[in-house]
């Protein structure tokens, strides 16, 4: 039987087993908020496919999104990274991953973890949602996230991010999953 799903799901394999096994999931795990957040960033202005296409080269590359190495990646990586054909290659994201690692460590050091912090926005309630691009939560997590000092985190890659780690559901009412 083929399963219903999300209109936005094409036939490729990596987009199926994505949409079907971890968004709109809730995740807890701070390696899994990182890697998102990554990944969220880096997808800004490309599709969601290129970077699932990638997604394994890009856990190699910044070694399983071991938030504390990244932190500490110097220009040594920097230019390893850029030089990296098997991710995307774009300097200011690959300096804002590092960015965001340190500031991601100090707000799981403020909190206690990622994971409190950014449920904390929502009670730690799952928001039911129409498909948006951005809404009042992604413009208020955006605005704290850059007043903490990361980068590539605006309103709509925001908005994303929770989708991914199920913060927002979105699933359409056709879908199995909604």
């Amino acid at each position: 039987m083929n399963k219903k799903r999300c209109s936005w799901v094409s036939e490729e394999e990596v987009y199926i087993r994505y949409h079907d096994d971890e968004w709109g999931v809730p995740t807890h795990d701070d390696r899994e908020l990182f890697e998102m957040l990554v990944l969220e960033s880096f997808q800004a202005g490309l599709s969601w496919i290129t970077i699932l296409k990638k997604r394994e080269n890009f856990k190699r590359a910044f070694d399983d999104f071991d938030v504390e190495k990244v932190a500490g990646y110097g220009e040594d990586k920097i230019n390893e990274l850029r030089e990296n054909k098997e991710i995307i290659r774009h300097k200011g994201k690959i300096t804002s991953a590092i960015t965001n690692a340190k500031v991601f460590i100090e707000i799981q050091e403020e909190f206690g973890s990622f994971d409190e912090y950014i449920w904390s926005f929502t009670d730690g309630n799952i928001i039911k949602a129409e498909y948006l691009t951005e809404s009042d939560l992604s413009k208020a997590i955006s605005k704290d996230l850059k007043k903490r000092g990361m980068k590539f985190v605006g309103p709509t890659i925001i908005y994303s991010y929770l989708e991914s780690i199920g913060i927002i559901d979105n699933h359409e009412k056709e879908c199995f999953k909604f």
